[in-house]
């Protein structure tokens, strides 16, 4: 049987690189180039706030224009508003970002006209023409035009105010921390149209990142914390560099796990209704208690946002009710409102969440099921070898291969994959307690040791 093909440039999220090394204006150029010749009519083109975007920016504009594609630059915006504003209006979009790699990464996310990001096999074609030249490049009087937008964001700030009851926020004061990045806009604005009080850190657009890098770690988001204490805060929201994801801080200064969040706003979404949550296989056992408690069911996909996106869709398709997606990383996907992570609608949702619940997010997140998780990254020349040994060793256990292996126990669960860009595995174990995860890990990093030892 022949091999599935696979992305040879682009990776889970897009194409990225280091500036002038890998991510060069003319590479860009040429991804224009074949997103034009792919998808004729008009292409929204937008950016984060890296020092790099501007020129790459101008760089994919050009390849858009040279095959007689209409531009309609919307300026620096999140990636989510981009989207939002492809499905509404545009046959494409090229959002130029390098989401949370640090400063002297950039990068390109394809969007489609559906609001997602370009599926595998319209990518592969895009791949194919990009490495042949294959370009429909236009005489003087085909090419395209250009005008500029970036007003059209306050569309994507009013769609997520619209999505909850007027005034919802009165008497809740709110810290939000965008990191220099493009939510500096609309966060902020999201929440006050609510009737938040809003506070902010790191909310002066810059692409030099001064105040911490575009990745929002907990080690990062000390002054986001510290606001949140001095303001008596309800919680504390961080986006990462394009502003797809977000991660919170409680009302104590505590960080919320990812996974926690994705289970808090889980039972938010699913309680009112019954259907399907779409998650990765990477995604905490707590989404399975979620659903026992709430009727609801789970289906599990490969990691990545694009698969968890593009299957919520096609369920959709086939008359299932879906209510809610998403990854145990701060990516959340509200199908209401548009299939693809959204850090404002995110932070928006806590609101929303606080505001039914009438109880502090600590608490909330305390009545949780506890589940203890290890995380690791395991360097290997050749990842997939070891996947597959890992799979003959646990042969007789509850294994799901979805992306890589996942065993399946009782009290504990454990995922190894290949990294799709680099020569690690990433390895995840969670148990009910310490020592269901740590007893899992241990035999696992015995197969995995002796596996590349050989």
């Amino acid at each position: 049987m022949a091999e599935p093909r696979k992305k040879q440039l682009f990776g889970t999220n897009g194409v990225r690189g280091v500036v002038g090394r890998d991510m060069t204006p003319d590479l860009v150029m040429r991804i224009g180039m074949a997103l034009a010749s792919m998808r004729k009519g008009t292409i929204a083109v937008g950016r984060d706030t890296r020092t790099s975007g501007p020129a790459l920016c101008s760089a994919v504009k050009a390849g858009i224009l040279a095959c007689g594609c209409r531009v309609v630059d919307v300026g620096v915006l999140p990636t989510p508003a981009l989207q939002y504003l492809v499905r509404q209006h545009f046959d494409a979009g090229a959002m130029i970002t390098a989401s949370h790699n640090p400063p002297q990464y950039n990068g390109v996310k394809i969007i489609d006209a559906d609001g997602t990001e370009m599926g595998d096999e319209e990518t592969i074609k895009l791949e194919q023409r990009l490495f042949a030249g294959s370009f429909d490049v236009q005489g003087w009087e085909s090419v395209g035009t250009e005008v500029s937008a970036p007003h059209l964001i306050e569309e994507y700030i009013d769609a997520i105010v619209r999505r909850f009851p007027p005034g919802v926020g009165e008497g809740t004061t709110v810290v939000v921390d965008p990191g220099s990045g493009p939510a500096a806009h609309s966060t902020p604005a999201v929440l006050s149209k609510m009737g938040c009080r809003v506070h902010t850190v790191n909310a002066t657009m810059d692409g030099t990142f001064p105040g911490r890098l575009p990745e929002p770690s907990p080690e990062g988001l000390a002054a986001l914390t510290d606001l949140v204490i001095r303001t008596g805060a309800a919680f504390g929201v961080a986006h990462d560099g394009d502003a797809d994801r977000a991660v919170f801080i409680d009302e104590t200064g505590s960080y919320v796990e990812e996974n926690v969040e994705f289970a808090l706003m889980q039972r938010y979404m699913c309680r009112d209704r019954q259907g399907y949550v779409v998650t990765p296989v990477s995604t905490s056992r707590r989404v399975e208690d979620i659903c026992a408690e709430t009727g609801c069911r789970v289906a599990y996909t490969p990691v990545g946002s694009i698969y968890v996106a593009r299957t919520m869709m096609d369920m959709t398709a086939s008359g299932s009710t879906v209510l809610f997606g998403g990854e145990g990383n701060g990516g959340l996907i509200f199908p209401d409102h548009q299939h693809c992570r959204d850090g404002g609608m995110t932070a928006a949702a806590m609101v929303g969440l606080l505001a039914e619940e009438r109880s502090s997010l600590s608490s909330l997140a305390g009545d949780l099921p506890a589940y203890c998780m290890i995380k690791e990254k395991i360097f290997a020349a050749e990842p997939a070898a070891v996947v597959d040994m890992v799979k003959a060793q646990f042969a007789d256990e509850r294994l799901d291969t979805t992306d890589g292996v996942r065993i399946n126990r009782e009290h504990a669960w454990a995922l190894l994959r290949p990294s799709g860009t680099e020569p690690f595995m990433r390895l995840v174990v969670e148990g009910r307690d310490r020592q269901s995860a740590e007893a899992l890990y241990g035999e696992i990093k015995d197969v995995t040791g002796a596996a590349i030892r050989v």
